[in-house]
């Protein structure tokens, strides 16, 4: 970058190079989704064999790269974003200065030197002479070169001053200034170009059509270097608000512009992915990306992991016969707790894959996922179906031991709540969502036992539960049911006791206690909480929440505190009848049996969840 170079300089063609690659990431991006939903939905539905089963396997390949291509293209338009909004400043700069040198009849030379006039104003007889100076610090009447990246300093306007009042030509100073300017305008254009200009050489594929995971390990890097090199420019984005209100989120949301959108998506997908109110297919692209870098990230790593020696070996003597390996005890001491970890959360993440290659399979329509993360437990938020344009909405909050590696069952239960309850209202939207969003108790006793873990998982459930309803359209938009789980129905009991549950029917499945008494002392109207739970012989969760005092105080309270094990006998759960929930029906065999396909279980949810109230089987 130099004088000549600025001056010529369009900076609105590089903006129009990053609108290009934007738009080529945008197509990519419904490209994939077409691939996923679309195209291999309806092979699944109308095929088999083994020649469809490899037409499916090569779809999803090309989904692969449609992604990566989608990612690597956003990064490179935020990157000609960043770079055309320096540019542009400097131009202008440079722009200003030659308009103020053109104004006082001063030539600006091709190094950016600046000739001004001799003065008419006679000192000593004598006119004072003209002269040529060039920006910087230096500041004197040379044709020294410019060397602006040296040179464009602080000291550069104290010179300024010097020279307009000691040099007998008055030119001279305004000369200097803008001579500085002008180079101050070169110097911000070059560390523009030296900023960017290898951050761009270094976003390339390689070349082929295989996305593997150190393809997508780059990804993450890329978007480190990108996100270090545009803090200026994200700083004139505002960020999203302070506080997680829902409503603010979707606000800031809306109040980009797109390609502010597509700058803070793709430098900032995991935020974005995390914000209750965004839209659902927002949440989706951005979880998506993060899910990708999260699975190559932790497969990069097992590989590094040295392959697990033999435990036992020959000792060479008669008795013991064999000894523990010295080399597998040092291989456990270093890989085997790192191991462990990495592969329960790679099977979360396989299972979220799983759910998005099964769209079409048995009806079941794209996945949305509306939150990812790989700390504590995990986090898989699971939407089968939009619910951001579903007339009927269903939120599953799973139990004890809930963590990550539990993301297969728990959506499964939901894509089985899903058909049933879509073949009962054909013509009409359901979304089906599995929310996996807190740290649950990873034991019956004590963890279990303890409301902590709810009061703690409370917030977070009444965020998403409003961020949802804003997504949606505000209250009504849909019809909206949440399913606790064992200990998941405290967690619903929590944060309906510690903020204001947007819900309209709450059914509480083999529920330990909802911390609270009665039905009407939840956040939804009389007549609108139900319970399923099998008998004690089958099902012994809610039986052991009265032992635990999850539930809330009954009206015999008072009379049998005083006997052993009073609070128990006093405790009412939703299975309860003094409870005051609808009873249903159910053929659960055990704890786990309510998703049981087929099953009358899972019929009288899908009854709620469609609001066909009349054709549940009550006790």
């Amino acid at each position: 970058m130099d004088f000549a170079s600025l001056k010529a300089l369009k900076p609105s063609e590089i903006s129009d190079a990053a609108d290009g690659y934007q738009s080529t990431s945008s197509m990519a991006d419904q490209a994939r989704a077409d691939a996923e939903g679309q195209i291999a939905a309806r092979l699944q539905a109308g095929l088999s064999g083994v020649a469809a089963m490899a037409a499916l396997g090569q779809l999803r390949e090309l989904a692969k790269n449609f992604h990566y291509t989608q990612v690597e293209c956003g990064l490179v338009a935020t990157s000609l974003n960043a770079l055309a909004a320096a540019l542009t400043e400097a131009k202008r700069k440079l722009d200003a200065a030659l308009d103020d040198a053109k104004s006082a009849k001063f030539r600006v030379g091709s190094d950016g030197s600046v000739t001004y006039p001799p003065d008419g104003t006679e000192t000593d007889g004598r006119l004072p002479a003209g002269g040529t100076v060039t920006g910087g610090a230096r500041g004197n009447a040379s044709h020294a070169p410019i060397d602006p990246v040296r040179d464009a300093n602080d000291a550069a306007s104290a010179l300024e001053r010097q020279a307009a009042n000691m040099h007998p030509n008055p030119n001279f100073g305004r000369a200097v200034e803008i001579a500085n300017r002008i180079a101050r305008a070169v110097a911000e254009a070059t560390e523009a170009d030296a900023l960017w200009a290898p951050k761009l050489r270094r976003l390339k594929a390689d070349d082929d059509l295989k996305v593997s995971d150190s393809d997508w390990a780059d990804v993450r890097r890329d978007t480190d270097d990108v996100r270090r090199g545009a803090q200026s420019y994200l700083h004139e984005i505002e960020g999203p608000p302070e506080g997680g209100d829902t409503k603010a989120n979707a606000e800031w949301w809306k109040g980009l512009a797109p390609d502010e959108q597509d700058a803070y998506m793709s430098l900032n997908a995991a935020e974005v992915g995390s914000l209750d109110g965004l839209p659902a297919a927002v949440r989706d692209e951005a979880n998506r990306t993060v899910l990708a870098e999260k699975r190559a990230e932790c497969d990069i790593r097992l590989r590094a992991i040295p392959e697990e020696p033999q435990k036992y070996v020959p000792s060479g003597r008669d008795y013991p016969a064999v000894v523990t390996n010295p080399a597998w005890s040092e291989w456990d001491r270093k890989y085997a707790a790192e191991k462990e970890e990495l592969e329960k959360v790679r099977q979360g993440m396989v299972a979220i894959q799983n759910r998005f290659d099964a769209t079409g399979k048995e009806g079941l329509p794209p996945a949305f996922l509306l939150g990812f993360d790989t700390a504590g437990g995990g986090r898989a938020i699971v939407a089968n179906g939009n619910p951001d344009t579903a007339d009927h909405t269903a939120v599953f909050v799973p139990g004890t031991y809930t963590d990550i590696t539990k993301t297969e069952s728990y959506v499964g239960h939901m894509a089985r709540l899903w058909k049933e309850s879509q073949a009962q209202v054909p013509g009409q939207e359901v979304s089906t969502i599995t929310w996996i969003g807190y740290d649950a108790p990873q034991s019956i006793v004590p963890a279990a036992m303890d409301q902590e873990y709810a009061d703690e998982a409370a917030p977070a459930l009444n965020r998403f539960m409003a961020g949802l309803e804003t997504s949606q359209g505000g209250d009504g938009a849909s019809h909206t049911t949440v399913i606790g789980h064992s200990y998941g129905t405290t967690v619903v009991g929590a944060a309906s006791e510690q903020g204001n549950l947007r819900t309209d029917d709450i059914v509480a499945v083999a529920s330990p206690g909802m911390l609270v008494g009665h039905a009407d002392d939840l956040d939804v109207e009389e007549g609108h909480v139900w319970s399923e739970a099998a008998s004690t012989t089958k099902d012994q969760v809610p039986l052991g929440g009265k032992l635990a005092g999850l539930g809330g105080d009954s009206d015999l309270t008072p009379w049998v505190e005083w006997l052993p094990f009073g609070y128990a006998w006093s405790s009412n759960v939703p299975s309860d009848e003094d409870f005051g929930a609808n009873l249903m029906t159910t053929d659960a065999k055990d704890h786990g049996d309510y998703w049981r396909e087929g099953s009358s279980s899972l019929e009288n949810q899908a009854h709620v969840v469609t609001g066909g109230y009349d054709r549940v089987k009550r006790e």
